[in-house]
């Protein structure tokens, strides 16, 4: 794993493949510090916090969650601080919580060849809720830092978080723009309605879960050629 620097305040990770992890991203601000996705696991928190302290950068106060899926949200029991999720996040994580079972666990390790590779030699499935839910939109003041919290349509999943800097003016969207796993086909409708936004929103960079780092109209481009 790798860190690198997109703004002055902004960092984000590598991807991984293998393991299915993806970019977790930094924010600093004057106040606190803010993670963007906890990660698949607590060796993947574990080694992106060992990156921040190789820069010293203090570690994230605030871990805000994209969506519900495991491999940016299962590592959240061993977080610095506390996580945020917006409510269908949250519903989502319990009922995976309630449904907890030998039977139900082998099926979750299985889904995959990524989650067996993740969860190897015998590392123990911890899932946890968020500790703070917001409906649909919540801003945050990280210090000279505000980050704009809000819902927004994916077809991928519908839960999703967008996070915004609009200093920075730059957007986190977790794997916003995946179709449903494990088809991966995106309904049309939906990305036409994410084009929309990404339109009309004051951008420079966007930082997705499991690709390079996007420009405005590159992301834009891209999502056009998938029509």
């Amino acid at each position: 794993m790798e860190l690198y620097r997109l703004t002055e305040r902004i960092w984000y990770t590598s991807y991984e493949e293998e393991r299915d992890r993806p970019a977790l991203g930094y924010i600093k601000g004057d106040k606190f510090s803010v993670a963007v996705d906890a990660g698949h696991s607590d060796a993947h928190l574990n080694e992106f916090y060992d990156l921040l302290r190789k820069e010293n950068l203090p570690l994230p106060s605030l871990t805000i969650i994209t969506h519900w899926h495991w491999d940016h949200s299962f590592a959240m029991h061993c977080i610095n601080g506390i996580s945020i999720a917006n409510e269908k996040t949250n519903e989502y994580l319990k009922d995976f919580i309630r449904n907890r079972s030998s039977e139900n666990d082998w099926k979750f390790l299985n889904l995959d060849p990524s989650i067996m590779l993740e969860y190897s030699g015998g590392r123990e499935i911890k899932v946890v809720p968020a500790d703070v839910t917001f409906k649909d939109k919540l801003t945050i003041d990280a210090g000279n830092e505000k980050i704009e919290l809000f819902r927004a349509v994916s077809p991928h999943t519908d839960d999703a978080t967008f996070a915004y800097l609009p200093e920075e003016k730059v957007l986190f969207i977790g794997d916003a723009i995946s179709g449903v796993f494990p088809t991966w086909i995106a309904d049309k409708d939906k990305t036409r309605e994410q084009i929309k936004l990404f339109e009309e929103m004051d951008l420079n960079w966007i930082v997705g879960g499991h690709w390079e780092k996007w420009d405005k109209q590159g992301l834009i481009d891209h999502l056009k050629e998938t029509l």
